[in-house]
């Protein structure tokens, strides 16, 4: 199991999840991505896509404007 960062600050929906996609598409299961944004909105679009496609979400925390949302990379 290997962690990822990626680095999404400063991008406004939809392009958080379109990276995020991007990124999970060439994981294996098991790793684990945190993603780090500023939009407020990645609060609720990163959870919905994980249920959508069957990821779990590990960890939510928001800081001083940053937003770090850890997804665990799952089985189709």
């Amino acid at each position: 199991m290997t962690a990822h960062v990626l680095d999404v600050r400063h991008l406004l929906c939809p392009m958080p999840v379109i990276r995020l996609q991007n990124t999970v598409a060439r994981l294996p299961v098991g790793d684990t991505v945190e993603v780090q944004a500023t939009d407020p909105g990645v609060l609720h679009d990163v959870p919905a896509w994980c249920r959508v496609h069957g990821h779990q979400v590990l960890s939510v925390s928001e800081t001083a404007g940053e937003i770090r949302v850890t997804v665990q990379v799952q089985g189709s």
